[in-house]
């Protein structure tokens, strides 16, 4: 049943395998994401990697202290969410690229 199985080949795809999945991962990570709330008064970027790098407040919110803080959070769930997003697509696209897992997209 395994007379002509080369375990050599698959070591070397496995390796091969692994290489892809790491810059899939740090290709991921570095990946910058942008959600914005009250019709763009509040932009919050972040990396792929979870790391907040940038929040925007219009000079208008500073006054609103109650609706400031409800169009942060917005803004930051909605990035949260999109970095989720993308970490289940790369999980999908490495797992269909070792072959026979996920679905391509």
């Amino acid at each position: 049943m395994f007379d002509n199985f080369d375990l050599s080949k698959m070591t070397a795809m496995l390796e091969e395998a692994q290489k892809q999945a790491q810059k899939m991962q740090e290709e991921a990570q570095n990946k910058e994401f942008t959600a914005k709330s009250g019709g763009g008064l509040v932009p919050v970027s972040m990396y792929g990697s979870g790391e907040v790098i940038d929040i925007g407040i219009d000079d208008s919110l500073l006054s609103d202290k109650e609706s400031l803080q409800i169009l942060v959070m917005s803004a930051i769930n909605d990035v949260l969410k999109m970095v989720e997003e993308n970490k289940k697509l790369a999980t999908t696209q490495m797992l269909s690229s070792i072959g026979g897992f996920g679905t391509k997209s």
